[in-house]
């Protein structure tokens, strides 16, 4: 049962943490404490009140993790509006779409994404903010009459009345240089409103709206506040340092390392750049986190980096082989595996896909504070977590005790669909009844398309997926029958089938020889068509979508009785 209003949960931490540091842009340490970020979002309460904007109305947001991307966010959150969170990797085309979807009336956008989109196709978007300090960009729809909050009456929207010096000029008007945590009062929205819409794909074939409620953010946040056991205390605590580097546009980031974390007083680190393993083992041993959220390729670049170089060198792997010596030489793997993360974590979890059996077991035999938990954007995210001194070999945690599990169709060995329902289920997807409709069963249950079991102790274990869902590298979603469209909508493609090996996307091709023929293409220069399709198909990808390689197969692929491909028999 959620104890608190999503809304009230930043009020309250304005309030007590306001002198605290709350978000620091890593590369640059611009910081702002919990009382200037408070006085930010009361001065783009103001812009959106000159921009006409109401409760429930869209805004949304698209940029790289920074102090000013959650500044916005909290804004249009604590004003009562819908946030709409859009992934910055996403193709411009696919922005637009999710712009004129979502209803969106403002966006706030980096100026590097903001250069690639187009002005006329972004709905009723009615103004555009950087999330460079906030200045307006351009104003869409100059002639929608607001009202002037001073004199009540009808004006034409303009840019002057949005740059950061008028509105400073409102602000402190208002205020009269006076801002303190008693100013800090938020209308009410309850918890049983739309917060969010999280799109889960940024193709207009395959979007899907995620409508997350208050109650669920609320929900998944508060998780890290609550005592989960007198002898492990808390996920979060007041003045708890995160190194943020998956998207928060995302909702496992979105709801740790930034809700989670900003709402008990926490400070967040923003990684606002690519998240390679050099520049994460870079702030991690500056900032020294005290708690780390990962998804697997990361963990698994650091492992293969940092750990079996080591490991695979005389005398260390000399000396592994010696029982006595062994737990000697672990003891020292764990140690420095543990300062690589700075040192100071109580653990590291680890969620968005499966990860790789090897590193899994190694960690484990090592005793490094790790743990698998289990979510989705339609849960916004967490389903099951345990304690990593807890934790179970190959699972994925314990059902949450605000959620329930329940495993349909089963096989012999007791495999089934995980099917869930709870405070942290969505709505369903936006302007989407037939998809919602298709996701919950006649009894409101979130079919998860995830197979697996559960034990006795209400811990899940999955053993595969009925969605074939890929991970890019911080965490994106990757749809692969997205790509396969693309590819196969090309003139020498018969059919494809999207994998990924190593992080990369490959796609594997069967060639159509008829109009490979037809076009008088010789055999030995289909490599070089391929290549060239290749590069057509990634120009209507996303950065992280990208096929790196191009495989020919010699024949079809295998397929069920109903024609479909036998997806588990390649790899």
């Amino acid at each position: 049962m959620v104890n608190k209003n999503f809304v009230r949960m930043f009020e309250d931490s304005f309030r007590m943490n306001w002198e605290l540091e709350a978000f620091t842009d890593y590369e640059t340490k611009y910081t702002l404490t919990y009382a200037q970020v408070a006085e930010q979002v009361e001065k783009l309460h103001i812009i959106f009140r000159e921009c006409g904007i109401e409760k429930n109305d869209k805004v949304a947001l698209i940029g790289r993790n920074s102090t000013h991307w959650a500044v916005s966010y909290i804004a249009a959150i604590t004003y009562g509006a819908v946030i709409v969170p859009i992934l910055q990797d996403f193709h411009a085309n696919d922005v637009h779409h999710i712009l004129k979807h979502s209803d969106s009336k403002l966006l706030f956008a980096a100026d590097y994404i903001w250069d690639h989109l187009d002005e006329n196709e972004l709905g009723n978007v009615r103004a555009v903010f950087s999330l460079t300090k906030f200045k307006p960009l351009t104003v869409i729809n100059a002639a929608l009459p607001v009202i002037d909050e001073n004199t009540g009456a009808k004006m034409e929207l303009t840019i002057e009345q949005l740059t950061p010096e008028a509105v400073q000029e409102r602000f402190d008007r208002k205020f009269k240089n006076n801002f303190h945590p008693d100013c800090v009062r938020y209308d009410y929205k309850d918890n049983e409103e739309i917060a969010s819409i999280n799109y889960t794909s940024g193709t207009t074939g395959f979007s899907k709206g995620v409508m997350t409620t208050g109650r669920a953010l609320a929900s998944n946040a508060e998780f890290g506040h609550r005592v989960r056991s007198d002898k492990y205390g808390k996920l979060l605590f007041k003045g708890d340092r995160m190194v943020t580097f998956l998207p928060l546009a995302h909702a496992y980031g979105c709801a740790f390392d930034f809700l989670g974390n900003s709402t008990c007083g926490g400070h967040t680190y923003f990684i606002t750049r690519i998240p390679t393993p050099k520049v994460l083992l870079a702030a991690f041993a500056e900032v020294k986190p005290t708690l780390i959220l990962s998804v697997p390729l990361i963990i698994e670049k650091i492992y293969r980096k940092q750990i079996q170089p080591m490991i695979a060198k005389p005398p260390v792997s000399w000396v592994l082989q010696v029982p006595l010596l062994n737990d000697a030489v672990l003891a020292q793997i764990r140690q420095k595996l543990v300062n690589v993360f700075g040192g100071e974590f109580e653990e590291v979890i680890i969620g968005g896909a499966a990860m790789n059996v090897e590193v899994e077991s190694f960690f484990r035999k090592i005793h490094f504070p790790f743990t698998i938990g289990y979510g989705m954007t339609e849960t916004a995210p967490l389903i099951s977590y345990r304690h990593w001194s807890e934790f179970k070999p190959q699972s994925c945690g314990q059902i949450l005790d605000n959620m329930e599990v329940r495993i349909t169709d089963k096989n012999g060995e007791g495999v089934g669909e995980i099917e869930v329902r709870g405070d942290n289920v969505m709505l369903g997807y936006y302007k989407n009844e037939e998809a919602t409709k298709a996701t919950f069963t006649d009894d409101g249950w979130l079919r998860t398309g995830d197979l697996g079991y559960v034990d006795n102790d209400g811990d899940i274990f999955i053993k595969g997926r009925s969605k074939t869902m890929l991970l890019g590298p911080n965490g994106q979603n990757i749809y692969p029958e997205e790509i396969e469209d693309k590819v196969n909508n090309m003139p020498f493609v018969l059919e494809s089938l999207a994998i990924q090996r190593d992080g990369a996307i490959i796609s594997l091709v069967f060639p159509d020889r008829d109009a490979l023929d037809a076009a008088g293409v010789k055999a030995e220069d289909i490599p070089a068509e391929m290549e060239k399709m290749r590069k057509e198909v990634n120009k209507q990808l996303a950065s992280y979508e990208q096929i790196a390689q191009v495989e020919i197969r010699p024949e079809e692929f295998e397929k069920t009785p109903k024609n479909s491909i036998k997806r588990y028999l390649y790899k």
